[in-house]
């Protein structure tokens, strides 16, 4: 992987950044204002002295929510991710498997020539990991403690180079971003889709009948579709965009360490534990080394596969860096992953 490589990808995921961005910021607002032209149209027959929607206040609301949402989302996306995993800050390590894991960190930093993320702690017997944070000098790695007792030294020192790739290569500033608008999907979709239930968007004019009326119902329809699909197809979004991103981690991981063997069986270790990694919330599976919630999708090849598996399959990447560590030892030189 030649450094070229890397920055077209760095560059790529800034401007995807961005676009995720102005994408969350137009769908809120075709919330607010199209909530408000079907509601206006709704009520434009209403009978002398009943209520007509005229200015636009859904859409005000919606986007100056969605702009303070993105804003939050940024700042605090990566405490948030923290938070939800019940993760503690590894400051004063006590125990040997966590010195160890502060030295490969710092080892690993070094390597790739990032500043030192913090590290975290989360509390769960399945081994599992994932980076997170905005840019480099802000970036935090957490392991959690089925990891540290499940891989040796150099596996360990493989998985904590794979999530220092992400932050390398700045996947981390959009999976968290997007992580955390995926949230906020979820929850503004739910409380838009409770407001409808309890009847605050209906006409209340027996003139709701005639054309605009009609009009307005369809607004209306196509209005409520976009708000119970958009938590479907965010999800979709942010696994298509983690999938991408894993083989190159993988690559560059190999590359810090020289040592693409050691991964590969840390992978191996990861998949053979059946358990799920409870503590890892849906909305942020994508951020982690394996899938933390054990499904079938990511265990696949194929086009549903790539619709809705957070990762590629794990005999997929291990056989990649299998091909890393022969070709390795064969000419002293580590190829593009495949």
């Amino acid at each position: 992987m030649s450094d070229a490589n890397l920055f077209v990808q760095q560059r790529s995921n800034r401007r995807r950044s961005a676009l995720l961005v102005v994408v969350f910021l137009l769908f809120f607002a075709w919330i607010g204002f199209g909530g408000d032209y079907a509601y206006s149209l709704m009520t434009a027959d209403a009978d002398p002295g009943a209520y007509r929607h005229t200015f636009p206040w859904f859409g005000i609301a919606a986007t100056a929510l969605a702009i303070g949402m993105a804003w939050y989302g940024w700042r605090n996306g990566p405490k948030q991710v923290l938070w939800a995993a019940g993760a503690w800050e590894l400051v004063n390590p006590a125990k040997p498997e966590e010195q160890t894991l502060v030295n490969v960190v710092e080892e690993m930093a070094i390597a790739s020539g990032v500043p030192r993320p913090s590290v975290w702690i989360v509390p769960d017997p399945d081994p599992n990991a994932f980076a997170t944070g905005i840019d480099e000098r802000h970036a935090h790695i957490a392991v959690t403690e089925g990891m540290l007792t499940t891989v040796n030294r150099d596996e360990l020192q493989g998985v904590v180079a794979h999530e220092i790739a992400h932050i390398r290569n700045h996947d981390v500033k959009l999976m968290t971003l997007l992580a955390a608008l995926v949230g906020v999907m979820a929850l503004i979709s739910d409380g838009m889709i409770r407001t409808g239930r309890h009847g605050r968007f209906r006409g209340r004019s027996s003139g709701s009948g005639g054309k605009k009326g009609g009009l307005g119902a369809l607004v209306l329809a196509i209005w409520l579709v976009s708000i119970i699909l958009a938590p479907l197809v965010s999800r979709l979004l942010a696994l298509a965009v983690s999938r991408k991103r894993e083989f190159l981690a993988d690559a560059s991981a190999a590359q810090f360490t020289r040592n693409p063997g050691a991964l590969a069986a840390a992978l191996r270790k990861i998949e053979d534990v059946a358990q799920p990694t409870k503590a890892i919330k849906r909305g942020t599976a994508h951020l982690c080394i394996a899938d933390p919630l054990g499904r079938r999708s990511s265990v696949k090849d194929g086009f549903f596969a790539d619709l809705v598996g957070t990762h590629p399959p794990m005999a997929t990447r291990i056989a990649r860096l299998k091909a890393m560590a022969y070709q390795l030892e064969r000419t002293g030189t580590i190829g593009e992953a495949g």
